[in-house]
């Protein structure tokens, strides 16, 4: 679709547009605390940062800025964002006769042991190049076009030898406020201490297998990790194959905003190429999709697709290549513009849900996963369970880390691990939650819900058993009764 069409559509129902004919040109002391406050506001919204655009007031006739009346409006936001200990950032000028604008990201600067985390799944079919394409973007040096660059990823053995994915990984790449990549890699590796203090945003790849075998690892991962996006990863040369549907249908169930990245464009014909991108363009566009594709090309179709992703009705298409470096810098200026999705909700009576356990010598037991809701501290006391017999054991929390930094609290959207005090690791399992005592947690034994089968390749009856996901908990629900059985062949 056009982008001039695109901009005007959205164009009104941009979210708390800025007139700045009069407030940033020459506010007087109410007016600028007012705009003081809307920083504020905004800040609240967007977990410490906000883009603004700085334009001529649009009432039905077009006033432009001048060149020296967009000056004083850069500098009034700049003051502004001096008040909140905030960087300003331009991302884009339009400067011309007939008027000036531009997009300005403010960010403020974190505490060193407090950032914002954004997640996000990485999919696609095998040998899309997920893996290469995270070594690349985490430690800043391109592939040699055999694999170097995933190498640095990979955790067992096998993974090595085959060289695709067959569990959850973990990356992360840093952002500091004024959105340079704070990623240093020392002797090939990442002190992911280090990035964490220096880093105001970090983003969190999950990276997932493609294979189809490791299906149900991949379900965990995308329910389990509570991811905020999705990149959908695509083979230029290979195209839409295996389980890339498959992939592309789970992000839309659980409807989780998704972005495209089709590597490989170095070493795929022209044609194939252009072919890969209209059966893309087609899938998106399809009834079961209804999403808006938008090819990527420039700096300023990242920012207008940055400001209005979270409508989760566009779909931003990226091409890159990860051996010449191609494009790179436009996936790396639109992840550093992606905000978090999770609300914090820090006034709430704290839930943690648990991804893993793990047993650390010289520490004890450790537990790991996502804050859903509320604020956990040191020595805080929360009910851990159910266990086996549906019950809440109290636990104490004796130490936190977020991304293997210790830190003294954890709030809603962020994911953490604790060593909890004089618990046993057999006792723990995944799918546990650790709760506030003020809730009053109750476990239940059996629920009732209904199912919708898009498609099977077999019969459904009575009876029938199938393998259910819900965050990190799976399970065997079965078919009590059946509305409508039917035979796929």
């Amino acid at each position: 679709m056009d982008l001039k069409k695109l901009r005007l559509l959205f164009q009104k129902s941009e979210e708390n547009p800025v007139s700045v004919k009069h407030p940033f040109l020459s506010p007087s002391n109410d007016e600028y605390d007012k705009l003081i406050q809307d920083l504020k506001d905004r800040f609240d919204r967007g977990n410490g940062e906000t883009i603004y655009h700085i334009k001529g007031e649009q009432d039905g006739t077009t006033k432009p800025l001048s060149r020296e009346d967009y000056d004083v409006c850069v500098a009034t936001l700049k003051s502004l964002a001096a008040t909140r200990d905030a960087d300003c950032v331009v991302l884009r000028e339009e400067i011309t006769k007939k008027g000036c604008s531009g997009h300005f990201l403010v960010r403020c600067k974190a505490d060193e042991l407090d950032f914002v985390e954004i997640r996000v799944a990485v999919v696609g079919n095998v040998d899309a190049g997920k893996s290469t394409l995270l070594g690349v973007l985490t430690h800043g040096e391109l592939d040699n076009g055999r694999g170097t660059a995933r190498l640095k990823l990979f955790r067992h053995k096998h993974e090595i030898e085959t060289g695709r994915t067959s569990s959850v990984g973990n990356d992360i790449l840093g952002f500091d406020s004024k959105g340079n990549i704070v990623n240093k890699p020392v002797q090939g590796s990442l002190d992911w201490t280090k990035i964490c203090e220096n880093a105001t945003k970090v983003v969190t790849f999950i990276d997932l297998a493609g294979h189809e075998k490791y299906l149900k690892t991949t379900v965990f991962g995308m329910t389990g990790h509570a991811p905020d996006f999705t990149m959908l990863m695509v083979g230029a040369n290979m195209g839409i194959v295996g389980m890339t549907k498959e992939h592309l249908g789970l992000t839309l169930s659980l409807h989780i905003p998704i972005f495209v990245v089709v590597t490989k464009i170095d070493m795929a014909p022209p044609n194939i190429l252009k072919e890969t991108l209209r059966l893309l363009m087609k899938m998106l566009k399809s009834p079961g999709c209804r999403k808006t594709p938008i090819l990527i090309k420039n700096h300023d179709d990242v920012v207008f697709s940055a400001t209005n992703f979270t409508t989760e009705t566009l779909c931003p298409i990226f091409q890159v290549s990860n051996v010449s470096g191609e494009n790179l810098d436009l996936l790396r200026s639109f992840l550093n513009l992606l905000s978090a999705r999770m609300p914090a909700h820090v006034n709430d009576p704290a839930e943690f849900q648990i991804d893993d356990t793990y047993s650390v010598p010289g520490v004890g037991t450790v537990v790991s996963g996502t804050a859903l809701r509320g604020c956990i501290k040191l020595n805080d006391t929360l009910l851990l369970g159910p266990d086996p017999v549906g019950q809440f054991v109290p636990i104490t929390v004796k130490s936190i880390h977020r991304k293997r930094m210790p830190v003294k609290e954890v709030r809603g959207g962020q994911t953490a691990s604790f060593a909890l005090k004089k618990v046993k690791k057999s006792l723990l399992r995944k799918g546990m939650v650790m709760v506030a005592p003020s809730l009053n947690p109750v476990a239940c034994w059996e629920f009732e819900g209904e199912i919708l089968v898009l498609h099977h390749p077999t019969t459904i009856q009575v009876r029938y058993q199938a393998m259910g996901s819900s965050k990190s908990i799976c399970w065997k629900p079965t078919e009590v009764t059946c509305a409508s059985c039917f035979s796929n062949s």
